[in-house]
């Protein structure tokens, strides 16, 4: 069976294919997109991603070489992962963390993947309208609650050990994600939930990784941090609702795929992204393929954009029909297992 996934070093890739964009200039009068937003999206979602849904993701075979990361674990890693880390800790370094801004840090990382011959465009995709040219932050505002709320964190690297497609940098990337949290942001082990195929975490099979989001959903709670890393391969797979403007679902490709099957978009948002509490701020990082609209966001910037934007066509009503249809499913699920 051929990999669903493709990773690789990256060739010329074609441009992103045009869609329907409404520009957002922050400040402005809130409409009734602005207002659907926030009633189906609860938590505030920020989603990092290395490149457009059209776009396959690279890997670097070298990162102390190419990447400038401290004490980094291993030598390949992914892109995205290692062009954030190098533009974070380049903030750290010159003083600039508390003030640098989204329309910096992902231009920065563009320029950091320019600067080693990768030409994917980092974005940040959003569940609010936010002012990118304010200070980036991903830890939640304590002013808001009173204190500081829990920091959590999921981290998925998949390798596919023994399998086709085997990748390299997955478990680095995890790793040396995990050191800056750690280091830099405040996070503990005790509320980090790591998934690995390495023989000593849990494996990142398709019944984990969507057990790892749920569990987080429910232990989360307002004035909580929820960060959230996904390397490995993504994939798309034909729509099976029309709600993608490209006839596909974007997906995750856990590590017994073959068996389970991918991790649709669909799935993501509704499970992770519109379960997440109200006051929950939670940020996502995915390094993998096709990762663009992976959460189904509403909002865009992109690193080679000028502002964000809505998402044009954006359909509210499937995502409240789908998350209705999953609860059904759910109940009936709950009744046979108390049935039986």
């Amino acid at each position: 069976m051929s990999y669903p996934g493709n990773r690789r070093p990256q060739a010329p890739q074609q441009p992103y294919p045009p869609k329907q964009e409404t520009p957002v200039v922050y400040g402005a009068a809130v409409n009734e997109f602005d207002t659907r937003a926030e009633q189906a999206f609860p938590a505030v979602f920020l989603m990092i991603s290395g490149c457009h849904d059209s776009q396959t993701s690279a890997d670097v075979s070298n990162l102390n070489s190419q990447f400038s990361l401290p004490n980094t674990h291993g030598k390949a890693g992914g892109a995205c992962t290692a062009a954030l880390l190098t533009s974070l800790y380049q903030a750290h370094s010159n003083g600039t963390i508390d003030s640098i801004s989204w329309v910096t840090l992902l231009r920065s990382m563009r320029q950091n993947l320019l600067n080693k011959g990768f030409d994917q465009i980092p974005q940040l995709t959003s569940s609010r309208l936010i002012d990118v040219n304010k200070p980036f932050k991903i830890i939640n505002d304590p002013s808001s609650y009173g204190s500081y709320g829990t920091k959590r964190a999921v981290m998925i690297g998949i390798n596919y050990v023994g399998q086709q497609g085997e990748l390299s940098g997955c478990h680095n990337d995890v790793k040396n994600m995990i050191a800056y949290l750690k280091d830099k942001q405040g996070f503990e082990d005790r509320n980090m939930t790591v998934l690995m195929d390495d023989g000593y975490h849990r494996a990142p099979t398709y019944a984990n990784i969507m057990d790892a989001y749920r569990q987080v959903v429910r232990e989360s709670r307002p004035g909580d941090t929820v960060f959230l890393h996904y390397s490995g391969h993504g994939g798309r797979v034909k729509d099976r609702d029309g709600d993608e403007d490209d006839g596909f679902d974007e997906t995750l490709i856990p590590v017994d795929y073959q068996r389970a099957g991918q991790i649709v978009d669909d799935d993501l948002c509704i499970q992770l992204v519109k379960a997440m509490p109200k006051g929950v701020l939670a940020t996502s990082l995915m390094d993998c393929c096709h990762s663009g609209t992976v959460l189904d966001l509403p909002y865009r910037f992109t690193a080679d954009g000028d502002a964000m934007v809505r998402e044009g066509g954006f359909d509210f009503d499937n995502i409240a029909n789908v998350a209705l249809g999953l609860c059904c499913c759910y109940e009936v699920l709950n009744c046979f297992s108390l049935l039986f």
